[in-house]
């Protein structure tokens, strides 16, 4: 089999490192970005236990080491709550099937983490290939990007995000739900926002606040075991990172009506008006808590909008199969996203090695991919809905569209 991936994201470089590592076919990988830098990939990913197996599935054994070693340093695992002025408040609890394990993967910088998983695929993934369009012949089908180049497989697959353009022309009525809700993503240096005057309680775990201004704040902190780029030395020899340092990833969140500022406008702002406008958004929070913002790096401050899909739906059993965003947009809130992604990619990669083995027609593999996927990714779409209406207070039940929340 010839199998092109549209997307080079985490999903996408992770289903190519598993047809890599099986021995699957032939396999080409198509990113709209220039380079591995490319665009604003996201600060800290949570890893779940659903996450971490696929990854162990689809990596050889180095990278996985690897991915353990640039992991962050696990300190204080459960989730704590706050209002504004830092009271303590109610937080769900969450049981981890891997406990205390040494090598347990809890957390990791999403740079950090794709760098890794483009490890040994320079001959397999292309940059600043813009896809634009496919065509289906016979049993073949054929992708078209901007520069005019084609491919032709076996198979596409759309790993190409929330805003896939080959679900646009596949299946062009569907579509995320924007749930209302805006935020601002920001990174600031874990010794700035310490030197701030952060509370020892709030530095070495998940926090959240909940103010009673119906703003909110996620605050995460990325502490890496090792330097990626030493532990690299020892794992991957050759494997180049760009310089980085312990950080905390924070998420300010507001439901747009109560932002005050037209969307054209808020997508629109630089870092630094963004941060300024968290600033004046919380100028009567926890003094304690401003530095977060005060101290974050401009140049890695976007601003975000929360959607989801509701509901799940496989798409039709052919050449072009669904993974990650494009087929299970879920805000997050449940820090699952990418996690589904990546067990999107094991999944299929393990249906797609049965083909290759003459076990499976294609149509079989991708019936069972697809069958299995929309069953754990409604769940993960339903778990971070769940999470979103106790800490955001969004309510938005499966397959309805509340009045405040229009369609993208």
């Amino acid at each position: 089999m010839r199998i092109i991936v549209i997307g080079g994201g985490v999903g996408g470089l992770a289903l190519a490192q598993g047809l890599r590592r099986a021995g699957v076919g032939e396999v080409a990988v198509y990113e709209r970005d220039a380079s591995a830098k490319g665009r604003m990939q996201g600060y800290r990913l949570r890893v779940s236990p659903d996450g971490e197996r696929a990854l162990r599935e689809v990596l050889p054994k180095p990278l996985q080491d690897l991915v353990v070693a640039s992991s962050n340093y696990r300190r204080e695992g459960a989730l704590a709550a706050y209002d504004e002025k830092l009271e303590p408040l109610w937080a769900p609890s969450f049981t981890d099937p891997r406990g205390d394990s040494p090598d347990k993967i809890d957390a990791v910088d999403r740079a950090t983490l794709r760098r890794i998983l483009l490890a040994g695929l320079d001959d397999v993934v292309h940059f600043g290939r813009r896809f634009t369009r496919f065509e289906q012949r016979g049993e073949r089908v054929v992708a078209h990007f901007e520069d005019g180049a084609t491919d032709e497989g076996d198979l596409l697959i759309a790993a190409d995000g929330a805003n896939s353009q080959v679900r646009a022309q596949l299946r062009p009525a569907d579509a995320a739900v924007d749930m209302g809700v805006r935020g601002i993503l920001a990174r600031t240096p874990r010794a700035k926002a310490i030197e701030a005057g952060l509370p020892e309680l709030l530095q070495d775990r998940f926090i959240y606040v909940i103010g009673g201004d119906g703003q909110h704040l996620g605050l995460m902190p990325m502490v890496f075991r090792e330097d990626p780029q030493q532990a690299s030395a020892r794992l991957w020899p050759g494997l180049r990172f760009e310089p980085t340092a312990d950080y905390y990833m924070s998420v300010f969140s507001v439901h747009k009506e109560q932002l005050g500022v037209p969307d054209e406008e808020f997508f629109a702002m630089t870092g630094e008006e963004l941060r300024e406008l968290a600033l004046k958004r919380t100028a009567a929070w926890h003094p304690d808590l401003r530095g977060i913002f005060a101290h974050a790096d401009a140049e890695e401050v976007y601003p975000v909008g929360l959607r989801t899909t509701v509901p799940v739906v496989p798409w039709e059993t052919g050449r072009i199969v669904p993974l990650g965003d494009a087929v299970h947009t879920m805000p997050p809130t449940g820090g699952v996203g990418a996690n589904t992604a990546m067990r999107d990619a094991a999944v299929l990669a393990r249906e797609l090695t049965r083909v290759e083995r003459g076990e499976a027609t294609l149509a079989e593999a991708v019936t069972v991919y697809q069958t299995e996927m929309v069953g754990y990714a409604t769940e993960a779409v339903q778990m971070s809905l769940k999470i979103a209406k106790w800490s955001l207070q969004v309510d938005l039940a499966e397959g309805q569209t509340p009045s405040h929340v229009s369609s993208v």
